[in-house]
């Protein structure tokens, strides 16, 4: 045997609960009008349990929530509505990102992505606050406080980078306190918070700011991917991965964790990698390494929003290739990536974490306890250009009685991966209805039977487990 791994069913347990459901992020507001968009986030919310959606823009001139005629400001909320009461039809509850800043009330023109979403701090912040007010006020008298308090109000996107702050540090904490301190006037129990950073940042400051200016922070947001900070400029998404480490955004949340104390903390964006473009996204590869980021961040976070459920998507343009390479789970067809039937597998798993005994270089395992049913979740990863083989695994279960039936999901090179199926019919640009129904099956999770002995009270199997793989293996009772 390559490596050997074994659970006590009368050891330890820990609390797992599902805090990467707890939200998921798209694009930007306006995709959340289209049919389709609605239709892949049901699927979200259906099949991967995801409770709150976040995207970019609900105050972008293209919502149409503040526009102006001379010094006549005209306000409409009935875009941002019309998204939050669909999100309400599925079961779902908005995590809003309060962003970008209207035309209107801008203090320069600096813009970023395709829509023109205008990044300059407010010409005048008491406008500002006046916008917020309003907004939140209208959303209070439309859904009730009993509703929007289960909200959560993030100030702003990544404000430490250029592209999304025009301004300095300065000019977003002023940005923040005149936020918070406008929500909190409609109503004191709404939750808001930020720094809403790129790469874990300005936290320690945002934390100081608060303090010493008396602003209520309710959670803490970031954002990091495993690309943050690693290799040369110029590298490509292959040498940034290569340069980083097997655990590293559980190292960066453990640090953060530390540094915020008992405070709610909420990643709002993370992903296998921060390029729109990677190849990665469609393979086999994500779904390995977000199944293992998630289970080892265990107990660090309290949401974990995967940066995004589709590829419908268009910071910069709308690509129309099936399998783009996108940060989506699922295609601009509808069609479930690797990593969306990771989720799936994860959705599947209870609440009771037990003590996983054995180590392996490229090998992890997680055993999740239950009444009727018990999981065992395993993953092959290593990151590009690193060693990864296949691996023979044995699995002892100790103190168990015979299951009625033990059974085996996939995901791999030959398992639930529509992107090769795609690549096997000659990568067609455009597909048919027909093409699209096949590849969806091709993306189906498929359940085998495993065999297993079972002596003296405790159960044995064997799995093969190829390079970035997944496999999620159910003992029914």
């Amino acid at each position: 045997m390559s490596a050997s791994f074994s659970v006590d069913l009368n050891g330890p347990t820990r609390p797992l609960p599902h805090f990467w459901e707890h939200t998921v992020g798209s694009g930007h507001a306006t995709l959340a009008l289209r049919a389709d968009w609605q239709a892949q986030l049901k699927i979200a919310h259906d099949e991967l349990g995801m409770q709150h959606v976040r995207f970019h823009g609900i105050l972008c001139d293209d919502m149409g929530t503040l526009v102006s005629e001379g010094d006549t400001f005209f306000y409409s909320f009935f875009n941002a509505d019309l998204i939050i009461d669909y999100l309400l039809s599925i079961g779902m509850k908005p995590f809003v990102e309060l962003s970008f800043m209207p035309t209107t009330l801008a203090s320069g023109s600096q813009t970023v992505f395709h829509y023109g979403a205008n990044v300059t701090p407010p010409r005048d912040p008491a406008q500002w606050s006046v916008l917020i007010r309003k907004l939140i006020t209208h959303w209070t008298e439309r859904y009730g406080l009993d509703e929007v308090r289960q909200w959560f109000f993030e100030v702003w996107n990544e404000p430490n980078l250029t592209a999304f702050g025009s301004g300095k540090q300065e000019d977003y904490f002023n940005l923040y306190r005149y936020t918070v301190e406008a929500i909190k006037g409609v109503d004191k129990a709404l939750k808001v918070g930020g720094p809403a950073t790129a790469a874990n940042a300005w936290i320690e400051d945002f934390l100081t700011f608060c303090k010493d200016n008396s602003l209520p922070a309710d959670f803490i947001s970031t954002h990091h991917y495993p690309t943050d900070a690693f290799g040369k400029p110029g590298d490509d998404t292959e040498a940034q991965l290569a340069a980083s480490t097997r655990s590293i955004l559980r190292e960066q949340a453990s640090d953060v964790r530390a540094k915020v104390g008992e405070l709610p903390l909420y990643y709002t964006e993370w992903c296998t990698s921060s390029n729109p473009r990677d190849v990665m996204h469609d393979d086999p590869y994500a779904a390995a390494f977000i199944v293992k980021t998630i289970l080892e961040a265990n107990g660090l976070l309290q949401g974990y929003s995967y940066w995004t459920f589709s590829d419908i998507f268009e910071e910069n343009y709308f690509p129309s290739i099936p399998f783009q390479g996108g940060f989506g789970l699922q295609t601009i067809h509808g069609i479930a990536k690797p990593a969306h039937r990771a989720f799936q597998l994860l959705h599947q798993l209870g609440t009771d974490l037990a003590m996983v005994e054995g180590t392996h270089e490229t090998v992890d395992a997680w055993f999740v306890r239950g009444d009727q049913k018990s999981q065992l979740m395993m993953t092959n990863f290593a990151l590009p250009r690193h060693p990864i083989a296949t691996q023979e695994i044995q699995f002892t279960l100790a103190g168990a009685h015979p299951p009625s039936q033990v059974t085996i999901q996939r995901i791999d090179l030959e398992h639930a991966n529509a992107k090769r199926h795609w690549e096997q019919l000659g990568k067609p640009d455009y597909l048919s209805a027909a093409m699209v129904a096949e590849l969806k099956d091709a993306s189906m999770l498929q359940e085998e039977h495993l065999e297993f002995s079972h002596q003296d009270g405790s159960l044995t199997l064997r799995v093969s487990m190829p390079p970035q793989s997944v496999a999620s293996i159910l003992f029914c009772y």
